[in-house]
């Protein structure tokens, strides 16, 4: 992929991952009650923030990682016309091995 947009700093740009069709009990989830994912993919990262020295502090995410964030994390941006998520490398809370 090749996407013309690295964040800033300690940012972190995600791809969503689609929402479930169904529940559990085969029950189909009308497009108006899915909530929004909270997995998604690492598309680009930034190079890191810095310390009160000013040196950059590398980022624990790299391009391609399978990431899980917080429900209300970052900011919905449109790049090409995809939809995105921007989000800050503390606002991930793990990455799926």
């Amino acid at each position: 992929m090749s996407l013309k947009f690295k964040p800033l700093f300690d940012k972190v740009l995600v791809e969503r991952l689609e929402a479930e069709e169904k529940t559990a009990g085969g029950l189909i989830i009308p497009d108006t009650a899915k909530e929004k994912p909270m997995q998604g993919k690492v598309i680009a990262v930034g190079n890191g923030s810095r310390n009160e020295k000013g040196e950059t502090i590398p980022m624990t995410v790299k391009p391609g990682d399978a990431v899980l964030f917080g429900k209300w994390a970052g900011n919905e941006v449109q790049i090409e016309g995809k939809d995105y998520l921007v989000v800050k490398e503390s606002d991930i809370i793990g990455i799926f091995e």
